[in-house]
């Protein structure tokens, strides 16, 4: 199941500029981005763990991304 919705990510593609867009572009943009949250999100709560915290912040994904 995907997390992100295809809508979105079919709307950002044709934003971009794109005319028309297969369903398979925007599942395999989908996967992208959603394997890619992923490693955000578990470097922001290694930063969060560090910090001696449960609470993920913003400031821990702005580090986790500035990682990458």
């Amino acid at each position: 199941m995907m997390a992100i919705p295809k809508a979105p990510v079919n709307r950002i593609i044709k934003d971009a500029g794109a005319e028309r867009v297969s369903d398979a572009a925007v599942v395999a943009l989908v996967e992208y981005l959603e394997a890619d949250a992923t490693a955000v999100a578990k470097k922001a709560i290694e930063y969060a763990k560090i910090a001696k915290r449960q609470t993920v912040k913003a400031d821990d994904i702005a580090l986790a991304i500035d990682k990458e």
